[in-house]
């Protein structure tokens, strides 16, 4: 397992979020939505997380996923690391847009430079040893704090963040009840991690 392929995220309403995300993101295959029969409230332990160039693609991003349905839970702004909001798809998955730049260089062009998907957990050494023991590699670590794996071209990437801290950055509680709502496609077998979140081999899109 070196990288993720796509995620798939549990719906109420699976076709309703099929359209949403086709008109927010544009990610194809790489976001999947399922039928969901089990009801979560609150923060499920995870963000998604898209990575472009400068604040104009942050807000043009931001502004055509709210058109599609979305809601604003953390408004665009300034940053000691950058620029960025959150929003909350229909199907209740946060997603944060940002960007390092502080400044615009350029026309906006809405593309995505990086897609990562972070995961909010109890010990994040303790996870971070889990998941190099299945063949990840660190690509960035902090300590307790934050953990990131190498990730090939065009795939998605994984970090690891501490659950309070993650909820906190995303602009929500920490707390939630239910199940996370997401399964993760990619390695070569399934199996659940430390902190619940399960993976299954990523299929082909038909």
């Amino acid at each position: 397992m070196t990288s993720i392929d796509s995620v798939t995220l549990g719906a109420n309403d699976p076709a309703a979020a099929t359209r949403f995300y086709d008109a927010a993101f544009g990610l194809g295959s790489q976001v999947r939505v399922r039928a969901s029969d089990t009801p979560a409230t609150g923060f499920r332990g995870f963000t998604l997380s898209l990575t472009v160039s400068q604040p104009g693609t942050v807000n043009g991003l931001i502004d055509v996923a709210v058109a599609a349905g979305a809601s604003v839970v953390k408004p665009a702004t300034k940053s000691f690391w950058g620029y960025g909001g959150v929003v909350r798809a229909p199907d209740g998955a946060l997603w944060k847009i940002a960007t390092s730049a502080k400044k615009d260089t350029g026309p906006a062009t809405g593309q995505i430079d990086q897609f990562v998907l972070l995961l909010g957990v109890e010990d994040v050494v303790a996870t971070k040893k889990f998941y190099v023991a299945r063949g990840l590699t660190v690509g960035k670590s902090f300590g307790r704090k934050y953990a990131e794996f190498e990730a090939r071209p065009n795939s998605i990437k994984l970090a690891l963040y501490g659950r309070r801290a993650l909820a906190k950055d995303a602009g929500v509680s920490p707390e939630g009840t239910g199940p996370h709502g997401l399964t993760i496609g990619g390695g070569d077998g399934s199996f659940t991690d430390p902190d619940g979140f399960a993976w299954e081999v990523a299929t082909a899109v038909r």
